[in-house]
């Protein structure tokens, strides 16, 4: 009888907090620097250097803990987190152990199979390290980059609550959308801003007793994750399946063999003997602090889409495209309540949303670029709206409105100046519309027969004509006035 086994899988999310500098000292924070520039005797760790906290950084921290449900020490304290290794010059990281700042809070998430909440054990503040570049130098040389060492971090370590490779990529994912829209982390997984490890070991079906567990290293892609996860599931199966024991080690993901590999023996909490740190007081989160970033919490993603599915008529698609960056959500709710205004009410306000999600994805966001927590547009959410307006009052089309905007982000120009200028408004004079029709009518007897010979087609061919003939109309009222002049004939 084949034993069918599942997976249990925890991650440790490690997220850069959006500060302009470093957690213990006043270094930069910024990406790209030359090697070794953004640098001093604190983040060194240099003799007689006292490390001073980040008071954004602890409120970002507090932030992400609010956001994620969490309960808030208001008294934690940094430990000295001791290895050695080339990337951690003064031999330790400063960080939290047993009194973390945030604790026992929650994420849901959406897989194929439903909703689904997990558990999250803590949330603590750390320092990050160095960063080796690996044959960097001549030959096989390994050189460190300290710019990193110091960066403000905050590790969330999830329960193991997760049972596949699909729910670890939703987790993080949602986690990341969380993150990005409190301001807490730029979700740039590309620069190592946020990046994971995960823990994953494998149990026959129905056994509590969890099994012998790999944690696998750094992994800053979802698609990564995933294969890595899958991977690792069917790795451990094979090998106990064959007899075979899982070690507990810490492997990587590598991309282009595409597989898992060893690194080393997985460390313990008692190896890297933790014990406070003797050059820093207790963290004290006072109540009116506490209040205050309580406030600054945004409302949650996910009651966000909620919204406006509910409110403005969106479907879960829309919702989910546009809330893809915090600053196109801005964009969006921005355009719609100019509509609105800009219509005086004569648009309802779910039609004035669909309206504007529906011309932000089909023609805005293919302009629209974003890196980290930041985002250009190519017009203000105001143009948008006032582009829009033009199309309701019926002074242009929808075609003409996608040309226009094409000209309003090559000109920076106002929709209503480019329509004047080119001509664009719609001819709405019914009378002159009318003579219109006639015209082209009488100017194609061929065509007027084979209609009236019953080859419907043909009305096709007389609205292009006149429409072309008027350069903008109303669609509606040239194909009222053209089905009575052709009833006429």
């Amino acid at each position: 009888m084949t034993t069918r086994y599942e997976a249990v899988i925890g991650l440790e999310v490690h997220g850069q907090l959006h500060t302009k500098t470093k957690m213990f000292c006043g270094c930069s924070t910024a990406y790209g620097l030359p090697p070794n520039t953004a640098i001093c005797p604190v983040c060194l760790g240099l003799p007689g250097a006292l490390p001073v906290p980040n008071r954004q950084a602890i409120a970002l921290a507090v932030r992400a803990g609010l956001a994620l449900g969490c309960t808030v020490r208001q008294s934690s304290r940094f430990a000295r987190k001791n290895y050695y290794y080339p990337d951690l010059s003064k031999g330790y990281q400063i960080s939290q152990f047993d009194l973390p700042l945030n604790e026992k809070g929650h994420l849901d998430i959406t897989t194929s199979a439903g909703t689904k909440r997990v558990g999250i054990t803590r949330i603590h503040v750390e320092e990050d390290a160095a960063k080796n570049l690996h044959g960097a130098g001549a030959g096989t040389d390994t050189l460190v980059d300290f710019n990193r060492a110091g960066t403000p971090l905050i590790e969330i370590v999830g329960e193991p609550d997760l049972r596949s490779a699909e729910e670890a990529e939703a987790y993080l994912r949602a986690l990341r959308d969380v993150l990005m829209f409190t301001g807490v982390n730029d979700g740039n997984l590309e620069e190592g801003s946020f990046r994971c490890d995960a823990n994953v070991s494998i149990r026959p079906v129905g056994q509590e007793k969890f099994g012998t567990r790999c944690e696998l290293k750094n992994i800053n892609s979802f698609k990564f994750v995933r294969k890595a996860i899958e991977f690792e599931i069917a790795r451990q199966e094979a090998l106990v399946s064959s007899g075979g024991k899982v070690v507990q080690e810490t492997r990587t993901w590598s991309s282009t063999q595409e597989k898992t590999l060893s690194l080393r023996s997985k460390e313990e909490a008692q190896d890297y003997r933790y014990f406070a740190d003797p050059d820093l007081p207790p963290l004290v989160v006072d109540d009116a602090w506490l209040a205050e970033i309580r406030v600054s919490v945004p409302e949650p993603v996910v009651a966000r889409r909620e919204r406006w599915q509910r409110e403005l008529g969106l479907t879960a698609y829309d919702a989910q495209v546009l809330t893809s960056h915090p600053r196109i959500a801005e964009y969006f709710e921005a355009a719609s309540a100019s509509l609105e205004r800009a219509l005086g009410g004569k648009l309802s306000r779910d039609k004035a949303g669909k309206r504007v999600a529906n011309f932000i994805q089909a023609e805005a966001l293919r302009v629209v670029s974003t890196s980290g927590l930041d985002a250009s547009f190519p017009c203000s959410a105001e143009r948008i709206a006032e582009l829009l307006a033009l199309v309701e009052d019926e002074t242009i089309n929808g075609k003409i409105a996608k040309d226009v905007f094409v000209d309003m982000v090559a000109t920076g120009k106002a929709p209503k100046d480019i329509v004047a200028q080119k001509g664009l408004a719609q001819v709405k004079d019914s009378s002159a519309i009318e003579q219109t029709v006639r015209d082209v009518v009488a100017k194609h007897p061929k065509e007027l027969a084979s209609f009236k010979a019953g080859k419907a087609a043909v009305k096709g061919f007389f609205v292009g004509q006149i429409m072309r003939a008027l350069k903008g109309a109303n669609p509606a009222l040239v194909n009222d006035v053209l089905e009575r002049v052709l009833a006429e004939g």
